[in-house]
């Protein structure tokens, strides 16, 4: 009986860029889209809502891709990038600035806590799609 490896074994570094990218294509692309029909349907407030959310999803994939890199790094044992100590940085201020976005657009937009949220949840089902997607091939 032979032993198969897992395909996520044989994930490398640029597939895992590739993955990340794609969701932040999809979070964006279905996010605009999804905001347009909100602002149609139900009002300019809730589809900046639904819009903010979507932006909070792409920044935060982005963030995440830069902090990857940074551990991939590590872990590989490569020369971490002379920034490192600024991304980790950056990733908890932009955390921050994320919280700040948040309160504010609530607090001036008065849409649907509900379209934002969805919004929020963005990232994480188009991560998950393509983890899904590369774990099938």
């Amino acid at each position: 009986m032979t032993q198969e490896t897992h395909p996520i074994v044989e994930l490398t570094n640029e597939d895992l860029d590739a993955m990340l990218k794609r969701a932040l294509r999809m979070t964006l692309i279905i996010g605009v889209i999804a905001s347009l029909a909100v602002l149609i349907g139900g009002g300019w407030r809730s589809g900046a809502m639904l819009l903010t959310g979507t932006l909070i999803s792409a920044a935060s994939i982005l963030e995440w891709q830069r902090l990857v890199r940074v551990i991939n790094a590590r872990l590989d044992k490569q020369k971490t990038p002379a920034n490192a100590g600024v991304v980790v940085l950056f990733f908890v201020l932009r955390l921050t600035i994320f919280a700040g976005v948040i309160y504010v657009s609530l607090k001036c937009f008065h849409g649907s806590v509900t379209a934002l949220l969805c919004g929020l949840c963005l990232a994480v089902l188009a991560i998950g799609w393509e983890a899904l997607r590369l774990l099938r091939e």
